[in-house]
């Protein structure tokens, strides 16, 4: 047991920090914008494929609906041609090869429309779900997508038990709005055998398009409703632990405790360079104990004196100390150096109220030097 205890005080890995990473907390957290972002880039956004479905449904319906007297006067000439004009010529394989492409010529004419608005509808629509995401990690092949205990799992999953209510309420609807609208136009499907087949065709083109209007209804509310649970699962599956947003902080921003001695070290080393303007300073004005500002003025190059280094109480001891030992004069004005300290930064000139006080005090500096020397 004793040797087991040395191991673990001299084991060289932080304990407190394993049992973090492994203890993350429960999820209560909303998603930050970064993890929603990581998600988006990896393909994971929520979207409703029966809002899809349905608005395509729809679009695709209005539109043939719009379109049928188009279509049927387009298949109307085209058979008048094939009947009349295209009698006269020999059944062989070149008369195939042109009356094929006429008849894609055709069904493009009337199936252009139709699949140009329900491609547009269904592009627009995702992407006023989604915006625009283009990831290529969802293409990436995964052996895990292969197991077959993971797919058991997805079969009987709480997402699958969702998908399989919603399709057996659409199956339910569906038939309800097929019964009731067959019901309602019954007694006129008798009449069908008595009208021309451009009427009968216009009749039934009807009975559908009230069929797939009202299932296209229906289903959007049920798309509706889906969008909002995808939302909500979408936002589950992204909630965080408050010692994932700790981490992710610490990613981003830096870990406080690090930016905390950076900051140390930045201090350390401005306070050494301003430490070492101290000796070539002309003279330090101090209060005398709690402020003291070393001033420097060349007159060739400098159009009034300025501040190279202050300091207050222990680091204004410090000024004073190097002064001494560097022969700097040190003169005592409080107010002027209590003002100085508060008006000007290290490096800024003097302020300009104070070039008289402070060209009286390096007039008496100056003296002092003469007298020295």
């Amino acid at each position: 047991m004793r040797m087991i205890d040395e191991y673990i005080v001299n084991f060289p890995f932080d304990l407190q920090l394993f049992a973090d990473e492994g203890n993350t907390g429960e999820k209560t957290e909303k998603a930050t914008p970064r993890r929603v972002e990581e998600a988006r880039k990896k393909g994971q956004v929520f979207k409703s494929s029966d809002l899809n479905s349905a608005v395509i449904l729809m679009a695709g319906s209005v539109t043939i609906f719009i379109t049928l007297p188009y279509m049927i006067d387009t298949l109307k000439s085209f058979t008048q041609f094939c009947l009349i004009d295209r009698s006269i010529y020999e059944f062989s394989n070149e008369y195939l090869s042109i009356l094929f492409v006429e008849v894609l010529i055709t069904m493009a004419k009337c199936l252009v429309p139709v699949l140009g608005i329900t491609s547009i509808t269904a592009l627009l629509v995702t992407y006023l779900q989604v915006g625009f995401v283009f990831s290529g990690e969802v293409l990436t092949p995964k052996l895990d997508r292969l197991n077959p205990v993971e797919g058991a799992k997805k079969i009987f999953s709480k997402r699958a038990l969702v998908e399989l209510a919603k399709s057996l309420f659409k199956v339910t609807i569906t038939g309800y709005i097929v019964y009731s609208v067959v019901n309602k136009y019954y007694l006129m499907f008798a009449r069908l055998v008595d009208m021309e087949l451009a009427a009968s065709i216009i009749v039934l083109s009807q009975v559908v398009y009230e069929m797939a209007l009202k299932v296209g209804v229906a289903f959007i509310i049920i798309g509706v409703l889906d969008y909002l649970y995808q939302r909500y699962e979408y936002d589950k599956s992204l909630k965080m632990s408050k010692y994932d947003i700790k981490q992710e902080y610490k990613q981003t921003e830096g870990d406080p405790m690090l930016k905390s001695r950076q900051r140390q070290i930045q201090r350390d080393i401005a306070m050494k360079r301003m430490m070492a303007e101290v000796p070539r300073a002309d003279v330090v004005i101090t209060n005398p104990t709690h402020f003291a500002v070393a001033l420097k003025y060349e007159a060739e190059i400098m159009a009034a004196p300025v501040v190279v280094a202050k300091g207050q109480d222990f680091v204004a001891l410090k000024i004073k100390e190097l002064a001494h030992a560097n022969s700097v004069i040190v003169v005592e004005n409080p107010p002027l150096a209590r003002t100085l300290y508060a008006a000007a930064k290290i490096g800024d000139v003097i302020p300009e109220e104070l070039f008289q006080a402070v060209a009286e005090v390096l007039a008496f500096v100056y003296k002092q030097k003469r007298i020295v020397l």
